[in-house]
């Protein structure tokens, strides 16, 4: 095997080693709130974002229309979120946080900001930016093959 096509596997396997080691404690930390990681994702993306459309909320979580209908049942089961239909176009869905839901998340997602702090103390800022464009470039090379 050749050099490249054997460090590419490499940095694979360590890209997903570190996602798993950082993914492990900041599972458990958004569990404390009775909450998975895929409602963590779409209560955060609707605190920083606003009311979105269903299907934009699923694309930023990066949930399948079936998975994000699931999940949406669930938080609105849990008064966290509300769907109603867009005054413009009846067809859309706008997706919103509860008063309760903003409570949820404005006590969660400071702590899992930390924790994210955390996990990443040993890399400086110079490296954090660094490893940040390099995975975009990844991601971006990825996305056009």
């Amino acid at each position: 095997m050749d050099r490249d096509r054997r460090r590419a596997l490499q940095v694979w396997i360590a890209l997903n080693r570190a996602q798993h080691a950082v993914d492990a404690p900041l599972r458990r930390q958004v569990e404390v709130h009775d909450l998975t990681m895929k409602e963590f994702a779409v209560l955060e993306v609707l605190l920083h974002k606003g009311p979105l459309p269903v299907g934009e909320v699923g694309e930023r979580v990066l949930l399948t229309s079936g998975s994000m209908t699931y999940v949406l049942d669930k938080l609105e089961e849990e008064g966290l979120v509300t769907r109603r239909a867009d005054d413009d176009d009846r067809r859309i869905q706008i997706v919103r946080l509860t008063d309760d839901g903003r409570d949820r998340i404005e006590q969660v997602f400071p702590e899992h900001a930390v924790m994210i702090q955390t996990l990443m103390s040993d890399l400086s800022i110079r490296e954090k930016e660094t490893l940040f464009r390099l995975l975009r470039r990844l991601r971006d090379s990825a996305a056009r093959s």
